[in-house]
């Protein structure tokens, strides 16, 4: 398959400049997108795998994010660090991330230096080695990160908890860094199993942006990853949510100096990009509620009524799973988390009668687009927003045409969707009781957390 579009982003976004898309299928599966920007001679690499959390099992949890460290630890031919010296000494910059739905890593360097790009990602695609002695160091590193970035936040164990409660069956309850007590008992076999699983050309998607020529780009991906054969993937079965039948909530104890307040509502996410109106309504929903000091909830909940020091929407409607439209809050102090909870549903209840009015729109529409305009000044960002949209199985068209169908959204449809999704018996409600602080051992930065997830 062999696609160039021929889309004028000047058109669609308002920007200054037109690039073309082109879209590669290589004969072992492996697909190649490769957006043009000729503003600056530098490029983004990235490899992106259909694989995250959402493939991992009960007893593995976190795997995939090991995976990722474990990354970087060598190949018969490219030692343990030598990933990174090289994309150093070259003037780049490389880093990974895992997320519930995928992989990705990534290089920033100049563009004539895409070849060693390849060459390193093709050779740690097909030739990792994972020492059981390497595995266990890296793990230790992981379960310190997690103490660090979730087990001393408590903002971060009510959004763990939260997500626990709020999906049922969905694999996406599970956090991606892994329960802890999986961590304690994962192997470097796990880790082996996984990449064996996973990490084939034909999962994976090579999104290149930048001063590059598509042709170039191609004939680089056919002499590095062409010859990595294709492998049999595991059979992915549906993993539905079952529909929540009624309001959940619960209270998390941690040390903490304030209360804090996150409540979600299942949603959906962008499936039929063509049809599917309601995600772009819940879009713009959330930049009704948040975002600036005019949005509804900081201009009544922080400013007029002062019963919160700050509060919260969002959203995120590309996912290969189930979605959750969010709301947090911290209330101000001697204000109470009840009344801080009854407030934000007065404003959701004001929505649901009332609607919002056109200017409204008009201005939260042009804050949106705006925000999604700024981002495609971006190369990282640019070749971000391809890879998370063909990993999540949507074409490259639904991110060009994104800011047309939000511009299409209406007042009403904005109403209608707060309506239906908006639910009780659709919400979840986490509060954190603040317990006691008590004296924490001092942590240094831990080594190797090379990642954002």
């Amino acid at each position: 398959m062999h696609k160039l579009w021929a889309f004028c982003l000047a058109l669609l976004a308002g920007s200054t400049h037109a690039a073309a898309l082109t879209d590669v299928t290589l004969d072992n599966g492996m697909r190649v997108i490769v957006h043009e920007d000729h503003r600056a001679p530098v490029m983004v690499s990235q490899v992106w795998y259909r694989a995250g959390a959402v493939d991992e099992f009960n007893g593995t949890t976190g795997v995939a994010h090991v995976l990722e460290h474990m990354m970087f630890k060598g190949t018969p031919t490219v030692p343990p660090g030598e990933f990174s010296k090289r994309i150093a000494a070259a003037g780049g910059r490389e880093n990974a991330f895992t997320s519930r739905d995928y992989t990705a890593y990534f290089q920033q360097m100049q563009k004539d230096r895409l070849a060693l790009s390849m060459e390193l990602e093709a050779d740690r695609m097909a030739n990792l080695v994972i020492s059981d002695e390497l595995f266990g160091k890296e793990l230790q590193v992981v379960m310190e990160e997690r103490r660090l970035r979730t087990e001393d936040q408590p903002q971060a164990v009510v959004y763990e908890r939260l997500m626990a409660t709020a999906y049922q069956a969905h694999p996406y309850r599970r956090p991606i860094i892994g329960w802890m007590s999986d961590l304690q008992s994962m192997t470097a076999a796990d880790a082996r199993d996984w990449y064996a699983r996973w990490y084939a050309p034909n999962n994976a998607t090579l999104v290149v942006a930048g001063d590059v020529d598509p042709d170039e780009v191609v004939a680089l991906a056919k002499r590095h990853f062409g010859a990595l054969p294709a492998r049999a993937l595991p059979e992915r079965k549906p993993q539905g949510e079952p529909e929540q039948v009624g309001m959940k909530r619960i209270v998390v104890k941690a040390p903490a100096q304030l209360p804090y307040l996150l409540m979600a509502w299942h949603a959906p996410t962008l499936k039929d990009w063509e049809r599917d109106t309601t995600p772009y309504a819940l879009q713009i929903l959330a930049g009704v509620l948040s975002g600036n000091d005019s949005a509804r909830l900081q201009k009544s909940l922080v400013k007029t009524q002062q019963l919160a020091v700050n509060a919260s929407a969002g959203y995120d409607m590309v996912a290969r799973g189930p979605g959750l439209f969010m709301i947090d809050a911290t209330p101000a102090p001697g204000k109470s988390v009840a009344a801080l909870e009854k407030a934000i549903r007065a404003e959701l209840l004001r929505i649901q009668t009332k609607g919002i009015s056109d200017a409204e729109l008009q201005r939260v529409k042009a804050q949106v687009i705006a925000a999604d305009v700024y981002q495609r000044d971006s190369l990282f960002y640019q070749a971000m927003q391809l890879g998370e949209y063909v990993s999540t199985g949507l074409p490259p068209e639904a991110l060009l045409r994104r800011v047309e169908k939000l511009r299409a959204v209406s007042a009403e449809d904005v109403q209608r969707a707060a309506q239906e999704w908006l639910r009780e018996d659709r919400l979840s409600v986490a509060e954190l009781d603040p317990q006691a602080l008590k004296p924490q051992p001092e942590r240094t930065a831990v080594p190797g957390v090379r990642h954002v997830n």
